[in-house]
């Protein structure tokens, strides 16, 4: 079921509109996935917050065609509040009007916040051909990549953090609210998961499979999370349980692989990798990946092409840069080495990867 904005049910002639309440309709169902105690502590990520209801009924009135409604929203958006992007942190509707700035997502929630309470009919969308992915350590974190939808005059309309500037995207998939409610919780989890905060990861990674049992990245970053505090065995089994869901995903397989490495399993990690090859792979990580098993297998050549590779489809990836400076590291090449980490650090200059390569580097020119 894609929420929407609905019209309520007329009593009698004279019977006043009433609009769907998506977020109670939302609290009701997360109720019944975690229970009503649970549930209220945990926030509806498009909820409006008195003083922002305030702000837009002062601003915009619901009137006018839907076309011009929605312009009047995104305008709301990006001229009122000057909506700056901002990478980190994953916000909510209310955060993302009081902090002026987020990413995607947070753009999302608050238009899909905004244009309910216009009595629009947004809804989240998934883009399956444009997807985000971060590698630390050997594994691969997945987050999706969301973007709101709506029916205008008949025709579907995508609304993102460029909403004016043309898309090339191929692949929708609307989705729920409970399941956008998962990728919100998923995004929070996985930037945590990146920060080192394991305690907040675990919570929020946890909360978003259990809001959306099938939701696969959030199950990918749950064996990731397990992996990192030392719990291989548990890590593996809900590998297992993804590929399960999804036999082809290539974030699962890339950090199975990974895992059966690290036990030792190197034949049952070649099979798992040889299950991605000849797909359309666009995921840079799985090429880092299958360079580093190469690296640890002292096949340098092997390990500089899958890097390339990597580096083919993805050059502005920092962990790309790091695995060819290892590459190179190992073939005795300094020079190539230091020109790739220079570009690791340029795109990420707190990576603690790169920190660590650099004295390295530095040891290797003495």
């Amino acid at each position: 079921m894609v929420a929407a904005v609905a019209a309520g049910v007329a009593l009698g002639a004279c019977a006043a509109y009433q609009p769907f309440d998506s977020g109670g309709d939302l609290r009701q169902r997360m109720s019944e996935r975690l229970g009503e105690e649970r549930a209220e502590t945990v926030a509806v990520p498009f909820a409006l917050d008195p003083a922002l209801v305030e702000d837009v009924e002062r601003r915009l009135a619901r009137r006018g065609t839907e076309l011009r409604r929605v312009t009047e929203v995104v305008d709301f958006i990006f001229d009122r509040l000057d909506l700056q992007y901002s990478l980190l942190p994953t916000r909510n509707a209310v955060e993302t009007y009081r902090a002026r700035e987020g990413n995607c997502l947070s753009f999302v929630n608050l238009f899909i916040g905004l244009a309910r309470h216009q009595e629009l009919a947004p809804f989240y969308v998934e883009v399956t051909d444009h997807q985000r992915w971060n590698y630390r350590e050997g594994m691969v974190v997945s987050q999706g990549h969301i973007v709101a939808g709506m029916y205008v005059q008949g025709e579907l309309q995508t609304y993102d953090f460029l909403p004016y500037r043309p898309k090339s995207y191929k692949a929708f998939h609307p989705i729920d609210d409970l399941t956008a409610a998962a990728h919100y919780y998923n995004n929070l989890g996985a930037e945590a998961l990146m920060a080192g905060d394991f305690e907040r990861a675990e919570a929020m990674v946890q909360l978003a499979t259990d809001l959306a049992p099938g939701f696969v990245k959030g199950i990918n970053n749950l064996g990731v999370l397990l992996v990192r505090r030392g719990r291989l065995a548990e890590a593996e089994a809900v590998y297992r349980r993804g590929l399960e869901l999804d036999p082809e995903d290539v974030a699962l397989l890339t950090n199975l692989a990974g895992l059966e490495q690290r036990l030792g399993q190197r034949e049952a990690a070649a099979a798992t990798l040889a299950r991605i090859e000849g797909k359309n792979n666009t995921n840079p990580f799985f090429f880092v990946a299958r360079g580093e098993m190469a690296l640890a297998a002292g096949d340098t050549r092997q390990a500089l092409q899958q890097m390339a590779e990597a580096l083919r489809r993805d050059s502005e990836v920092p962990e790309v840069h790091l695995g060819l400076v290892k590459v190179y590291m190992a073939m005795g090449d300094v020079d190539r080495a230091r020109h790739h980490l220079a570009r690791a650090v340029k795109l990420d200059a707190t990576n603690g990867e790169a920190r660590r390569l650099a004295t390295l580097l530095g040891a290797a020119g003495r």
